[in-house]
């Protein structure tokens, strides 16, 4: 255990988050994606809620405010409500530990499996909530911070 740190942030989710560079992507995916077939390292957090993971992340990495947009959820399947509940938990999650700098994108269903199967590391997670997919891009640490 470290001080002031989230115990989500496991040993080998701390190992990524560090060794990924400026721009790199961290997908965090929920119960129903494939994340072992997807093609990144895969960091299971089984049973832990996608938006508690994002908590503990966001408190250690800032995201990329070099780019119009840095933070994206996937968008629902045609049919589905376009604003799922769990979207309104990530955009607050990104207001808490950005403070406005970022906003919470959307990205189409089939073009997000795409980014996200490519993202440095994906964190397999327990959400059950549909469309509980977010990717992240990880920013720089400034020298006053």
């Amino acid at each position: 255990m470290l001080k002031r740190l989230s115990p989500l942030l496991t040993p080998d989710l701390l190992y990524v988050l560090r060794a990924m560079g400026h721009g790199d992507e961290i997908a965090i995916v929920d119960a129903n994606y494939p994340a072992d077939s997807a093609g990144p390292q895969v960091v299971r957090l089984d049973g832990v809620a996608a938006t508690d993971i994002v908590d503990a992340v966001l408190s250690v990495m800032p995201l990329d405010d070099f780019v119009p947009e840095a933070a994206w959820h996937m968008q629902p399947a045609e049919g589905a409500s376009p604003d799922q509940p769990i979207f309104d938990d990530y955009r607050k999650l990104v207001e808490k530990h950005e403070g406005g700098k970022i906003k919470l994108s959307s990205i189409e269903r089939f073009a997000f499996y795409e980014r996200a199967n490519r993202a440095y590391v994906m964190v397999a997670s327990g959400e059950r909530r549909l469309y509980g997919n977010i990717i992240l891009k990880k920013g720089v640490i400034r020298p006053d911070e």
